[in-house]
């Protein structure tokens, strides 16, 4: 058994105070990793800050620009099913809806999301080298079976990959992440939130100790008419991405005038390249199109003994998921997904 103090706080304040001041306190809300990293003997909280009773946390509402503010309490299967959601942002809801299971989902907050742990087997062994879980120890899985593991981005340190389904969305939509901590509030930018490995992969985002996510802002633009969100994975249900891809398009006709194309399950973090979607503007949504796209995308991707199927993979996935965005699958018979 561990011991451990337990502190429902009451307003952000209160929660941001009790963690800044234990290097071993942490906060909890849904715990659908935290629990699991606990049970593995990975950490040992001294203190578990319970902020599911904080204001203001567990609401979507709109925001001044016309966008829309997803509280960081809030369950990923209320996310997903919210209409403003489902109509505005269905690239999201099925981002979410192809994560986890429908129990996890009624758990697992948004602001939690964002803050999964990898997947990878060796972090998860405690009896195994992994830099992320003990610093300076060794990377398991460059030499072992790393099917799973990352194709860009990587480090000599580190080949994990981030398993989040929701954050390619998110990725895709340009959200911004809202903390609040000990040296007041601010704004992150998706793509500055998570980090790639380098030689700290211990630290998988740039959140400080002490720091709290109250809320994810999303932009007014949400990509409602041409979007598909594409998950590969060894079976149909409850597994984590080989590849994901999110794609969201404006369109004039058929020439793009926009295009968003983030990756998951190929990186430390969702992965974008801004050359490729710029490359897409002006140009017809073709197959022949996308894969240029996706040449640039995977730029540098270097492969393991067990994974180098992912290039090609992630290659075919962006060109059959750009040519899936020409026709929602919201608007596909059968497509909506029971509560």
């Amino acid at each position: 058994m561990n011991n451990f103090a337990f502190l429902r706080a009451e307003n952000a304040a209160e929660a941001v105070q009790a963690v800044d001041a234990n290097v071993r306190a942490a906060f909890i809300a849904g715990g659908t990793n935290l629990i699991d990293i606990w049970k593995y003997n990975l950490r040992h909280p001294e203190l578990l800050v319970d902020i599911n009773r904080l204001p203001d946390c567990r609401t979507i509402t709109e925001t001044a620009d016309g966008g829309l503010r997803l509280g960081a309490l809030v369950t990923n299967a209320d996310t997903a099913y919210h209409p403003l959601i489902e109509s505005r942002y269905p690239l999201l809801s099925k981002a979410i809806l192809a994560g986890a299971s429908a129990q996890i989902r009624n758990m697992a907050t948004d602001g939690g999301n964002l803050l999964q742990r990898t997947r990878c087997y060796y972090f998860y062994d405690a009896n195994a080298p992994c830099n992320k879980r003990v610093p300076g120890s060794g990377c398991a899985a460059i030499n072992g079976y790393n099917r799973i593991h990352a194709i860009l981005g990587a480090s000599e340190h580190c080949i994990a990959v981030f398993p989040s389904d929701m954050c390619v969305g998110l990725a895709a939509l340009t959200a911004v992440v809202n903390v609040t901590g000990p040296n007041g509030e601010r704004r992150i930018s998706f793509a500055d939130f998570h980090r790639l490995p380098g030689d700290q992969p211990d630290l998988d985002n740039n959140l400080q100790h002490g720091e709290l996510i109250t809320s994810i802002d999303l932009p007014p633009k949400g990509f409602e008419q041409n979007y598909s969100y594409l998950k590969l994975r060894d079976r149909q249900s409850y597994a984590f991405a080989l590849v994901s891809v999110a794609t969201g398009l404006e369109l004039d006709g058929d020439v793009i005038k926009e295009a968003r194309i983030a990756l998951g399950g190929v990186a430390h973090k969702p992965w974008r390249v801004a050359e490729a979607e710029e490359s897409l503007k002006g140009k017809t949504a073709t197959p022949e199109n996308f894969a240029e796209a996706a040449a640039v995308i995977l730029r540098g991707a270097k492969g393991y003994e067990h994974n180098s199927f992912k290039i090609e993979l992630a290659k075919r996935a962006i060109i059959r998921n750009g040519m899936m965005a020409l026709e929602p699958e919201s608007q596909r018979p059968g497509a909506k997904a029971s509560r």
